[in-house]
C-alpha cells in the first residue's frame, strides 16, 4: 500500500512538472502583449508614417515615448501632404525644424483626455505643448457640436487609441498655430466680433494678425447684441465704420497680461489702442474683488485664451467708449464724489455736463477727481457727519472747483504756479516734489493718479478736496 501511495505521488509531481514546461513553452512561443507607447502606435499605423517622419526630424520620438501622459491628435498622411502643400514644402525635411517642433507640439495636450470628455464638456478650451505669447503655452478650441473638431480646423477621424503613455485622436488636418484673429474667428461665439473686425476702419483684421503682442478683450456675440440694442442700431452694418474701429480698440492693450496678472494687481487703470480727447490712448478701469471687470461694465467669462501674438479675454458686454463719469461710476474709490454729484438738490446737472461728447461744447474737460478719504478728511475739516450737512450753494461751489472746461489737461501740461481756471474759480498747480493743487485758502491737494482719459476728458485723482474761499 504505502509503495502505491509512494507511486501516485510521483506521477502527480511528473504531471505538474511537465505542465509547468509546456506552459512556459507557449510562453516564449506567444509571449504576453507588451504595453504599446504613442510613437510605437504611430510607427504601426501606415497612415501615420508622415508624421513618425515629422516626430524624428523634430526630435520629437524620445518625448512622446516618454511617461506623459499625453493626449496627441494625429494628422494622416493626406493632412501632412496638404499642409506641406499649402506651404510650399515637398517633404517633411523641407519644414524648418524650428516651426515643424511647435506645429507638432500644438497637436499634444499634457493629460489624458478621451472623446467622451470633450463630448461632456461639448466646447471650450485646452493647451497644447506649444509655445504662444508672453512665454504661455498655445490654447486649442474644441467644439463637439458636429463631431469632435480643433480650432475648427481639423476633425477627429477615429477617437481614443490607448496607448501606453496616453491617448491618440487621428484628426484630418494638421493644426496651424493660431494668432489671436485665428482664435477668434475659430469659435463661432466670436462671429460678430470677427464681422466687426473687418467691416472697421483701419483693416483691423490685419493689425491684430501682426506681431503684436496683444491682449484683447473679446465680447461674445450676446455682448454685441446687446451692444447693438442698447445704442439704437439694428444691425452691425448700422454702426459708422469709424466709430465702430474706436469701440474695438478700447478692447485691446499693447503686451500680454494674463488673469492672473489683473488679480494680483487687484484694481487700477491701463491703456487702450484707443484714442481719447486730444488724441491720447483711452484708459480702461479693471476690478478684481468679483472676477474680473472691466470699466464696472464688462466680465471675464473665459480667460486667458493663448495665441502666438497676444492672449484672448473672452467679456460680456462691449465696452464703450468712457467718459469722465463712466470712470467716475465704475471706480469704487470715487462713491462719495458720485453721490455728491448727483445730490437730488443740486441746481447744476453735473452728470449730464461732464457726459457731453468730445468736441462739443464745454468738452473736452479736466477733472480733480477727491478719493472716498479726501471726503471722509473733508467733513472732520468742517465739522459735519455727512455730504447732507453741506448746503448746497457750498457744496456747488464746491465741485465746481474741481472741473476744467474746455482742455483735456494732461499731467505733462502741467508746470510750477500755473493757474488753473475752474468752472468755480482760479486754483494754483505746482509740480516741483510732487505735483498739487492749491486752493484759494492755501489748502493743498496731492495728484496721487494722473491721467485717467475718457473719450472727453481726463481724470486726476486727488487726496483732498479743493474749496471754494472760505472767507
Amino acid at each position: 500500500m504505502e509503495k502505491n501511495l509512494k507511486l501516485l505521488k510521483a506521477l502527480i509531481l511528473s504531471l505538474i512538472l511537465v505542465t509547468a514546461f509546456s506552459c512556459s513553452d507557449n510562453d516564449d512561443d506567444n509571449p504576453m502583449p507588451q504595453p504599446t507607447n504613442i510613437v510605437e502606435i504611430a510607427q504601426a499605423t501606415p497612415d501615420l508614417s508622415n508624421l513618425v517622419d515629422a516626430l524624428v526630424e523634430a526630435n520629437l520620438t524620445t518625448t512622446l515615448s516618454g511617461n506623459g501622459p499625453f493626449t496627441v491628435l494625429a494628422p494622416t498622411n493626406a493632412a501632412f501632404q496638404e499642409f506641406m502643400s499649402d506651404n510650399g514644402w515637398a517633404t517633411v525635411q523641407d519644414i524648418p525644424d524650428a516651426a515643424l517642433e511647435q506645429v507638432l507640439l500644438n497637436h499634444v495636450i499634457s493629460g489624458t483626455i478621451a472623446a467622451t470628455d470633450l463630448m461632456a464638456a461639448g466646447s471650450g478650451y485646452a493647451t497644447t505643448n506649444a509655445d504662444g505669447a508672453g512665454g504661455n503655452k498655445l490654447s486649442i478650441y474644441y467644439d463637439t457640436t458636429n463631431g469632435v473638431k480643433f480650432n475648427n480646423t481639423a476633425s477627429v477621424t477615429t477617437a481614443d487609441i490607448v496607448a501606453s503613455n496616453g491617448i491618440i485622436h487621428i484628426v484630418d488636418k494638421v493644426i496651424g498655430l493660431p494668432s489671436v484673429v485665428d482664435h477668434a474667428a475659430a469659435n463661432p461665439n466670436f462671429s460678430n466680433l470677427v464681422a466687426a473686425l473687418s467691416a472697421a476702419d483701419g483693416d483691423l483684421v490685419n493689425v491684430l494678425s501682426g506681431d503684436g503682442p496683444f491682449t484683447i478683450l473679446a465680447p461674445d456675440n450676446a455682448a454685441f447684441a446687446g451692444f447693438l440694442s442698447d445704442n439704437g442700431f439694428s444691425a452691425l452694418g448700422d454702426v459708422p465704420t469709424d466709430v465702430l474701429a474706436q469701440v474695438l480698440l478700447n478692447h485691446v492693450m499693447s503686451g500680454v497680461t494674463l488673469s492672473t496678472d489683473l488679480t494680483a494687481a487687484g484694481a487700477g487703470y491701463t491703456n487702450t489702442l484707443a484714442t481719447g480727447a486730444g488724441n491720447n490712448p483711452m484708459s480702461l478701469y479693471f476690478n478684481t474683488s468679483d472676477g474680473v471687470k472691466f470699466n464696472g461694465i464688462s466680465n471675464v467669462t473665459t480667460a486667458d485664451i493663448v495665441g502666438t501674438n497676444g492672449v484672448i479675454h473672452a467679456i460680456d458686454g462691449v465696452i464703450g467708449l468712457p467718459t469722465v463719469v463712466d470712470f467716475a461710476l465704475a471706480d469704487p474709490t470715487f462713491e462719495t464724489l458720485v453721490a455728491a454729484l448727483t445730490r437730488d438738490d443740486l441746481t447744476f446737472d453735473y452728470v449730464s455736463t461732464l457726459s457731453t461728447p468730445n468736441g462739443t461744447s464745454p468738452a473736452p474737460f479736466t477733472v480733480f477727481a477727491p478719493t472716498n478719504d479726501a471726503f471722509a478728511s473733508l467733513l472732520t475739516e468742517l465739522g459735519v457727519s455727512s455730504l447732507a450737512d453741506i448746503d448746497e450753494p457750498t457744496l456747488k461751489a464746491t465741485l465746481d472747483h474741481h472741473a476744467v472746461a474746455g482742455a483735456n489737461v494732461r499731467a505733462a501740461d502741467l508746470m510750477d504756479n500755473m493757474t488753473v481756471t475752474t468752472l468755480g474759480g482760479d486754483i494754483t498747480a505746482n509740480v516741483t516734489g510732487g505735483a498739487t493743487l492749491t486752493d484759494a485758502n492755501g489748502r493743498v491737494s496731492n495728484i496721487i493718479a494722473v491721467d485717467v482719459q475718457a473719450a472727453n476728458g481726463v481724470i486726476h485723482v486727488i487726496d483732498k478736496v479743493v474749496l471754494p474761499p472760505l472767507n
